[in-house]
This record gives C-alpha cells, structure tokens and sequence, in this order.
C-alpha cells in the first residue's frame, strides 16, 4: 500500500509540473501574518488515492490552459472542498481541471489559504479575500490564457462550494486592492455538494473552522449565500445527492430556489444517492453530471 501512495503522489506530481503554478498575491498578502516556522504546508496522499494539501499559508492558482484547437475563450476557477481544514486537490481539483480542458475551457485550481488565527488578523475574510483576487488575476490576464473577460465562471466543491458561493454573493463586497476597477462578478458558478447556509442545514465543521464555535448572527447570515442573491447574481448549476449526510442537499436546493425567486437562471441535478464527496464520478448511478454541466454552459453560451 505504501508503494501504491508513493507512485501516486510521483504520478500527481509530474502531472502538476507540467501547469505553470501562479501566486494568487504579487506582494504582500492582505491581512496576513508572519507565517509560524511550524505552520508549513502538508501535501498528503490519502489511502483512497486522492491527494490533500493542509497549512495553506500562500495561495496560488494551478494554470491547466485548454488546447487552442478547441479552446472556447471560456475559463472556471476551480475551489477544492475539505471543511476549510484542508483542500481535496486531486478529486476536486486538477482532475476537474482536464475535464475542462477535454470541451475547451481553460482551467484554473485554486489553492487558497485555509482560515487560520495563526495567519490570519482576521480569518473570517480570508478565504473571500482569495477568491477575488483568483478572479482579479485571471480577468486582468484573460488575454495572456486566451480567455474571454466575460466568460469566466467559478466552481466549488463541498466547503469549496461555499467559498465559491461566498464570491458569487458578495463579489461587490471589496476585501482587496481593486485599483484598476476589474469587475469580480463570476460570470456563472458551479457549486458540487456545496455548504451554503450557516443559518439552515448547517454543516458546523465549515462554519466553525470559517467563523469559530460561536459565531454572531450577522457573520452566520452573511456567509449564507442563499441570504444575500439578487437579479444580479451570476447563473448558477448544482449537483448533490439526496443521500449526502455530510452536507445536507438542502443547502443546494436552499441556493437554487432563492436564485429562481430573483429570476437568475439556475439549474440543478439531484442524484437519490452518492452520499458526499464523489467528485467527477458518482458510483451509484450511470449519470455523467460534468456532461450536465457542459450541456448547461452551452445553453448559457458559455
């Protein structure tokens, strides 16, 4: 077994060589602290195969560029879930990136920093923090990717999702250096099995490790995403499975209907099983969902 994890990682780690690895942060990292010498970053391969990154401290985005002979100008930013504590980046991450790749969407794997009092003045905004700068990066580069402005969406698995959905409500909530004005609307998102609300179907893993154990009723409702859509919010897919008794699917369905109350078009796929964390590949059913997902950002002409 130990061999096995070892030509896993060896194998993880000469695809990843192959993606130019960007820092999120030309310069200093806002609200950071001087990082502890014992808080140090942790890649890890578990004994399922898949690969997990703890100790975030410096984020930075996997590039995964499409082929130029079926690139669409489309881009996603990709977000890992793992409850804020740490970051499924294989299953989540870069094998969703070469999905991407295979209909011609540039990909980008985020590894953001996971909230931490340790370095972090205030680890509550962190995470946001990140998530604009991913797409201020990536906006104000499209043309180096090869990317069109208005066609970059953001995708979130688990607390990945919640992440991703933090960006998709508050993208005009600026909690970073914005000089030139980009705008840090997703144009679409995607959320897998996402943590949405801290206010109903709470999973209180990811809110505690995002807010800490108890939260006020303010900071719970503003990182309820579902609390905080309106006509403006970007379009919108969702996958869960009914069964998921990590993260209920009620927090999909919770998302899905208060976009549809304010007339933002948003589909969503539920699987009767599959519990949490299937990534690309749900083994209970025949049902591709990427496949759902490609067909629906034809459909909104992304």
């Amino acid at each position: 077994m130990k061999a096995i994890l070892i030509l896993a990682l060896m194998s993880f780690l000469v695809t990843a060589k192959a993606q130019e690895v960007i820092p999120v942060y030309s310069g200093n990292i806002p609200g950071a602290k001087p990082t502890p010498a014992d808080y140090v970053e942790n890649t890890e391969v578990r004994s399922n195969g898949t690969l997990s990154i703890t100790k975030v401290s410096i984020p930075t985005l996997t590039v995964f560029e499409a082929p130029k002979n079926i690139a669409t100008g489309t881009a996603v930013i990709i977000c890992p879930g793992g409850g804020y504590g740490a970051l499924a980046f294989s299953h989540e991450g870069t094998d969703v990136a070469k999905r991407f790749n295979a209909i011609g969407v540039t990909a980008f794997v985020l590894k953001y920093r996971l909230p931490s009092d340790a370095i972090m003045v205030d680890k509550t905004y962190g995470p946001l923090q990140d998530a604009q700068q991913a797409i201020y990066l990536i906006r104000k580069n499209a043309k180096k990717y090869g990317i069109k402005a208005n066609k970059i969406g953001i995708m979130g698995f688990s607390a990945g999702g919640h992440f991703a959905s933090t960006l998709i409500a508050h993208y005009n909530d600026l909690k970073i250096d914005d000089p030139e004005k980009i705008n840090l609307k997703p144009n679409f998102g995607a959320l897998i099995y996402p943590v949405i609300s801290f206010e109903e179907s709470v999973h209180t893993g990811t809110m505690k490790n995002l807010l800490g154990p108890n939260p006020p009723e303010n900071l719970k409702h503003y990182f309820s995403a579902n609390k905080n859509v309106n006509k403006k919010t970007p379009p919108t897919f969702f996958v869960h499975a009914k069964d998921d008794k990590t993260v209920p699917y009620e927090n999909s369905v919770l998302m899905n209907e208060a976009l549809k109350k304010h007339g933002v078009d948003t589909d969503i796929y539920l699987f009767e099983k599959g519990g949490h964390g299937f990534g690309l590949i749900n083994k209970t059913s025949d049902v591709d969902w990427f496949n759902l997902l490609a067909d629906w950002m034809k459909k909104e002409k992304f």
